[in-house]
């Protein structure tokens, strides 16, 4: 990952890191920094450090956001609340709820959520919270016809609806209809399902929706092939321990660290075609395929796109596979990331082909799980406090880093 080279490169620029103030650049335990995060709730701190990081400085000039931005948890709240629980964000893909009454939960901070799809079809999507005494109703993902509550039985429709309320003989001024599951907007583009948790009135047709989240992008994702909805193969989740903006940055750095980590992939691709192109929120990096075997089917096909959608989606076309990864945080050195396998419906039947394309992404994700824990580790140590950025290919990173900024300091 990029960010590992700037080790290397804070001792020779520290005059350039000087010239920045270098408050909140490192905290020598996490106990130190949650007990500064306690101190104050007012999300000053927090804003404060967002503050540290520049925009305006060139990229050849500028210096990374400083340490705290991925050790602090009051700094994670503030994302949680300016970033995530903003705007639309992917939730899932549509094979999970593609017929009557399949659903899907899943967690964002601290909003529980389930999407499904009714009985007469509607995408559907609400809070996974009891209104009677808060518990979480469903669980996982299936199918189910209605939501009972498994605490005190109270039953919802998939359309939200309270349909029973069960043991409240002599309660007063009580109407079941006020007492529906709250709902969230929910909306689609493409293979993926988007939600928003905010209280946004904005429209969830697909043109629309698909313009504010991909922006001026959409048009070229479309053409790549990104909007197709192929079969889904399968789904595999990675517990780990770092900043869910470490595993972001590592996967922004333009193919910087692929020949040093990532030997076998770096054989496929003819890194020197490498090229990077930033929209409003979306950052796509491209790369050539070196020429496969004549008998061998090419898993990475002749041009790999590599889609980032802010803030923590990334989508990834090549050869007959696409697979997209979600990093959720769990905590301010912790994230989930939830990787979706899908491949061209002409090789479904080819499970060797499979097999073994699977094991290579396997073996990729193995390597940036160690990169980015290591990382991790070095940002929570005290010699640490900002880095630089390579201006020839870490472009997206630093892209991606400025709508951090916007978000947090509006």
């Amino acid at each position: 990952m990029a960010t590992a080279q700037f080790l290397a490169l804070s001792s020779s620029s520290s005059a350039s890191a000087a010239a920045r103030p270098r408050a909140c650049r490192a905290a020598p335990s996490r106990v130190c920094v949650a007990a500064a995060a306690a101190a104050s709730s007012s999300g000053e701190p927090a804003r404060r450090l967002a503050a540290e990081f520049d925009p305006a400085i060139p990229l050849a000039c500028a210096v990374t956001p400083p340490s705290g931005w991925y050790i602090d948890p009051g700094f994670l709240r503030l994302e949680l609340d300016r970033v995530f629980l903003r705007g639309w964000q992917a939730v899932g893909h549509i094979g999970q709820v593609k017929n009557p009454n399949d659903f899907f939960t899943g967690s964002l901070g601290n909003v529980e959520f389930v999407i499904c799809r009714d009985a007469n079809g509607k995408l559907q999507a609400f809070h996974n919270v009891c209104r009677h005494h808060a518990s979480l109703l469903a669980c996982g993902s299936g199918q189910k016809t209605c939501f009972q509550c498994p605490y005190h039985g109270w039953t919802y429709g998939l359309d939200g609806t309270l349909l029973k309320a069960t043991r409240i003989s002599g309660i007063k001024n009580f109407n079941k209809n006020d007492f529906g599951l709250l709902p969230i907007k929910v909306a689609t583009w493409g293979p993926f399902v988007l939600a928003r948790f905010d209280n946004s009135s904005q429209d969830t047709v697909g043109d629309v929706v698909g313009d504010e989240w991909l922006g001026s992008a959409s048009d070229l994702l479309s053409r790549s092939g990104i909007n197709t909805s192929l079969p889904h193969i399968c789904r595999r989740e990675y517990t780990i321990e770092c900043n869910w903006k470490v595993f972001c940055d590592n996967y922004l750095d333009g193919g910087y660290h692929v020949p040093y980590a990532h030997g076998a992939l770096a054989s496929g691709l003819q890194l020197q075609s490498y090229e990077t192109l930033t929209y409003e929120r979306v950052s796509v990096q491209r790369c050539e395929s070196a020429p496969a075997e004549q008998e061998d089917i090419d898993r990475l096909g002749t041009k790999a796109t590599y889609a980032f959608v802010y803030p923590n989606f990334m989508i990834n076309r090549y050869g007959p596979w696409m697979d997209t990864n979600l990093a959720v945080p769990l905590d301010a050195t912790r994230c989930k990331v939830v990787f979706d396998y899908f491949l061209d419906e002409s090789l479904l039947d080819d499970q060797d082909f499979i097999n073994r394309s699977l094991k290579d992404s396997e073996q990729v994700q193995i390597e940036d799980i160690a990169l980015c824990e290591g990382v991790q580790r070095g940002l929570e140590s005290p010699a640490y406090g900002v880095g630089r950025y390579a201006p020839s290919v870490e472009m997206a990173m630093h892209h991606f880093h400025c709508l951090l900024h916007a978000n947090l300091s509006g």
